[in-house]
């Protein structure tokens, strides 16, 4: 960081020559003092994160259908691989409060470290005290996402995409991509961290999207103690050691087909796959989306999810599915932010389940009825319990996922 002041002043040329009288217009709560960024000497390890062997190889037996191992989803472009110090550079984007209209809101406002990078709020908040339209949603694991479709909607293409569309919404953060470029231009601390992201210190809305998107992507939860207590076995199905017996009972009831009222079964894990806990692939194939209904809502009209970005009928109702790790840490649930607890989530499945007209296959019946499971109380306890097993508290508390900025 020492040698970033000798070319602070270049960087500020550059930009003065390049903006338009617009551009240059004044910003409000201008730059922090550059000693107010605390990074350090030499780059947290964002490149080269070791992955367990379960997030490498798929271990599960032929009976459990459509798993894959969760390296097989990754959604990283061969033009934007994560590096050190691009990630780092994401970081003091991704917390940066003065990359919104009034100065007021960063992407960490509604995605927050210590919430499971989501929001306790069922809308989150604006920089102008708006609402957003939908539950803010965790973005663990982001990286394990096949389609690499981001939003509830799957509106974006990609993760590159999706990083900009919070900036120009009127609602969050309420830029254009050429005031974000002139703010980002403007503070003292950017040109260097951009020199070593990029080689050089222009500053480009292309480059602030590549940043953001690799600083997500090196999101990868590793350290649950699902996982401490994976790398103990050499299968998902096997009772861990480490685990009590709720939590082993918990974990068979989530990969194993639970009974329905009607005499069939259903998997969590068919749409929770890999033991990243990701959306899973359509029919087990590597098609375009993840996204499906659950039941939620009979009535197709309420929220048209990912219909409204693709106007495909069989889209009518279907959202996105994240990674459920770090799921005990950010209520409320869904997209619409419903359920206050894991266990109303459950609930759900067990008694809740509508019929809407694109309702997942696996959750009707042989004549067309949406399914009940069969959980006692005590199979939901251990449902919860399990879930509270891919917390990982090491990944909500290190540093290097966490504000830059010193108060």
């Amino acid at each position: 960081m020492k040698r970033f002041a000798a070319i602070i002043i270049s960087g500020l040329v550059l930009f003065v020559a390049s903006c338009s009288k617009e551009d240059l217009l004044p910003i409000e709560n201008p730059s922090n003092n550059f000693s107010n960024l605390n990074l350090p000497d030499v780059y947290f390890n964002y490149a080269n994160i070791s992955l367990p062997a379960h997030l490498t190889m798929n271990s599960f037996p032929a009976q459990i259908p459509f798993q894959y191992a969760a390296i097989a989803f990754d959604n990283t472009p061969n033009n934007n691989p994560i590096t050190d110090a691009g990630a780092t550079l994401g970081r003091v984007l991704f917390y940066d409060t003065k990359l919104s209209a009034n100065g007021t809101i960063a992407c960490a406002s509604c995605h927050q470290q210590s919430h499971g990078f989501s929001d306790p709020k069922i809308l989150s908040e604006g920089f102008d005290g708006g609402e957003t339209g939908r539950h803010s949603m965790g973005i663990a694991n982001a990286r394990f996402y096949y389609s690499g479709k981001f939003f509830w909607d799957e509106r974006a293409q990609t993760l590159e995409e999706q990083v900009l569309m919070p900036f120009q919404d009127p609602v969050e953060m309420g830029l254009t991509l050429a005031r974000l470029d002139s703010i980002v231009t403007a503070q003292d601390y950017y040109a260097p961290l951009f020199e070593d992201a990029f080689g050089d210190p222009n500053i480009t809305t292309e480059r602030i999207s590549r940043a953001l998107a690799q600083f997500i992507r090196s999101m990868v939860s590793t350290t649950s103690p699902y996982d401490m207590a994976r790398a103990e076995v050499n299968s998902p199905m096997v009772d861990f050691p480490a685990f009590s017996e709720q939590e082993n009972l918990g974990k068979r009831l989530f990969f194993q087909p639970i009974p329905t009222t009607s005499g069939g079964r259903v998997n969590c894990s068919s749409c929770h796959a890999t033991e990243a806990f990701v959306g899973a692939l359509p029919n087990g194939n590597l098609g375009p989306s993840g996204a499906t209904n659950n039941g939620l809502d009979a009535n197709p009209n309420i929220d048209p999810g990912v219909f409204g970005a693709t106007s495909i009928p069989n889209d009518l109702g279907r959202f996105k599915v994240p990674s459920l790790k770090n799921i005990a840490t950010r209520p409320p649930y869904m997209h619409d932010g419903r359920f206050s607890t894991l266990e109303e989530v459950i609930q759900h499945y067990r008694n809740g389940i509508q019929d809407h007209p694109n309702l997942a296959a696996p959750l009707r019946d042989p004549n067309g009825n949406p399914v009940r499971l069969v959980l006692s109380q005590n199979d939901v306890n251990a449902l919860v319990a399990f879930l509270e097993t891919l917390t990982d508290e090491q990944m909500m508390s290190d540093e290097k996922f966490s504000n830059p900025f010193i108060e």
